[in-house]
């Protein structure tokens, strides 16, 4: 009999450490506020892929919020895109929650999800850019965003799959061949 509680004992602390490493390996578990200040829990996109994207109002890259809407539009059924704001790369995110709604729907149509501004880099990271750059978190590799407009992809299973620099267009085919 106390052997036989032992296997159970055993057993049951491998599918707990199991469940532990299958948690770190998902970005699915991670939760960030909308613009709208509130919670987007991206579990709720389970069987899509996700491109992150941190975007400015001001940048060089703006006019790509033209083409992610379109990328959008196109994959929907396979796809969602989140921008994150982000005032980190030369200021060129300035503006409120309200302005950077406004200015997004205004000018480029923008209707995927945008979460409220953050750190993508620093002491201040937030977690979810911690997630997409820790290799000790995304279980891929280690990255640092360089600009604003850099691009993470994560399979429909919330698994990293790989980052695009800014200059990467979000229609290129090195993102959509994951999902087309």
């Amino acid at each position: 009999m106390k052997l036989l509680e032992k296997l159970k004992f055993s057993h049951s602390s491998n599918s707990s450490n199991k469940n532990k490493q299958l948690n770190r390996s998902s970005v699915h578990s991670v939760v960030i506020n909308g613009l709208d200040g509130r919670p987007i829990f991206l579990e709720q996109y389970k069987g899509k892929h996700i491109l992150f994207v941190n975007v400015a109002s001001q940048c060089g890259f703006t006019n790509q919020y033209q083409d992610l809407q379109k990328v959008y539009e196109k994959y929907q059924d396979n796809l969602v895109i989140i921008g994150s704001p982000c005032n980190q790369f030369g200021g060129q995110e300035p503006g409120e929650a309200k302005a950077i709604q406004s200015f997004c729907e205004r000018n480029f149509g923008v209707t995927f999800p945008l979460t409220e501004k953050l750190d993508v880099k620093g002491s201040n990271q937030h977690s979810l850019y911690e997630w997409l750059t820790s290799k000790s978190k995304n279980g891929i590799l280690n990255s640092t965003v360089k600009w604003n407009f850099q691009k993470y992809l994560v399979n429909e299973k919330g698994e990293f799959v790989d980052f695009f620099y800014s200059i990467t267009k979000p229609s290129s085919s090195k993102i959509t061949k994951h999902f087309k």
